[in-house]
Formats: C-alpha cells, structure tokens, sequence
C-alpha cells in the first residue's frame, strides 16, 4: 500500500477531494468551526493517522500544491493593478496600520513567550508568525530559531485568522472591506489573504498588498525587536 501513498497524485487528490467536501459543509453549516481551511487540515491530519500514512509520504504530492503559493501570491498583483486608484487615495492610513500591525504582531507574541517563561529558541521562532511561511523561515534561520515551529505557528495564526478574523473583526464593528483585508493580510498572510478575497476584490487587493507588506517589514525589524527581549 505505501506505494500508493507515495505517488505524487495521491497527495494531490487527498487534498483537492478534502478540501472540496468541507467547502460543501462549509456553505451548509454556516458555524465559524466549519471553515473549509480548518477542517481540511484537520481532517488530513486524522486521515494521515488512521491510515498510519507518513507526513512525508502525503507530502511528495502535496509539495507540488505548496508551490503554487508563489505564483498565487504574485497573481494577486492583478487586483492591486485594478484597484490602485482606491487603494493610492488610502496609502498613507494604509501602509501606517500595516506597519503598527506588524510591530504589534513581533511585540505581543514575544511579550507573552518571555511572562511565560519560553526558552530563547522558542522565542525566537515564534517572533514572525504572522508572516507567510517562506519569509518566516528565512528569518527564523538567520535569528537561530527552530524552523519547525515556526513553520507550526504561521499555519496555524493563518487558519485562525481564516476562521475567526472576520467574524472578530465584526464583534468590534469594524465592517469596512478595506480595512477587514488590511487586517486579515497584515495578521494572517496568505490564509488570511484568501479569506479577504471571499469578502471581495478590494479587500483581496488590501490583503494581498498587505501581507507583501508585512513580510518585507517583518524581515527588517525582526532581528532588531528581538534583541529587546534577549
């Protein structure tokens, strides 16, 4: 049977069908718990473990979905080249919130590591995590942290942002599409890009916008904050 596991389709057609099937359950149960993202992970984690399926073995074929997330992060500069005009009358409140987000983000995750009393590996690994995960490993690697467990937290801030971001941002009433994208890409990356992209164009291009960002950002301060804190 592992030769099975091991074909690159068998990754590929895992996570297109599971995915397929929890969108279905997402549009009928409309419950913050059913996002698609969210389930879809779960369910093949647990599917993984059942069938007593190596993560790597899954991985040959789902790598090769992986590596569509640069060609989708670059297409998103379709939405920014047809929304530029709205998005130049906003740049000034924009690019400052993005950044303050950014900041914030470095400063609260290595804030509750040292009251928590987190080993300097840990702290270190965890300072990018609202970055899209290449950029987190790059930065990661170049301030000794752990790679995968940074790897760990920007997936998972990313599928809480997906799956609770807009609903939290609501509860503030906080309802404008510009800013509900800034957040979402600024807090959440490429997750929470693609979220913000449910809600609309606009507030995809403010995400995706954001998001590129944040990274940039996150790579220049990062080092720097976390000396702070060592």
């Amino acid at each position: 049977m592992r030769e099975i596991y091991q074909q690159p389709l068998f990754g590929i057609f895992l996570t297109l069908v599971v995915f397929y099937l929890t969108q279905i359950i997402s549009r009928k149960w409309k419950f913050v718990l059913c996002n698609p993202v969210l389930l879809s992970v779960v369910t093949i984690i647990c599917f993984l473990i059942f069938f007593k399926i190596d993560f790597e073995d899954y991985n040959i074929g789902g790598q090769y979905l992986g590596f569509l997330l640069g060609p989708v992060v670059v297409s998103l500069g379709v939405l920014f080249y047809e929304k530029y005009e709205q998005i130049k009358e906003n740049i000034i409140p924009f690019t400052s919130a993005v950044f303050i987000g950014g900041v914030l983000s470095i400063l609260s995750v290595c804030s509750i590591a040292v009251v928590l009393n987190a080993s300097e590996p840990v702290l270190r690994s965890l300072a990018p995590k609202s970055v899209t995960t290449p950029i987190a490993l790059e930065i990661v690697k170049s301030i000794d942290g752990i790679p995968y467990i940074a790897a760990g937290m920007v997936i998972a801030v990313g599928i809480f942002g997906n799956a609770f971001g807009p609903s939290i941002l609501r509860s503030l009433g906080i309802t404008d599409k510009k800013a509900i994208g800034a957040a979402l890409g600024t807090a959440a990356h490429g997750i929470g890009t693609a979220r913000a992209l449910e809600e609309g164009k606009l507030s995809g291009a403010y995400g995706g916008l954001a998001m590129c960002i944040n990274g940039l950002l996150t790579a220049i301060i990062t080092p720097y904050i976390i000396k702070l804190f060592l």
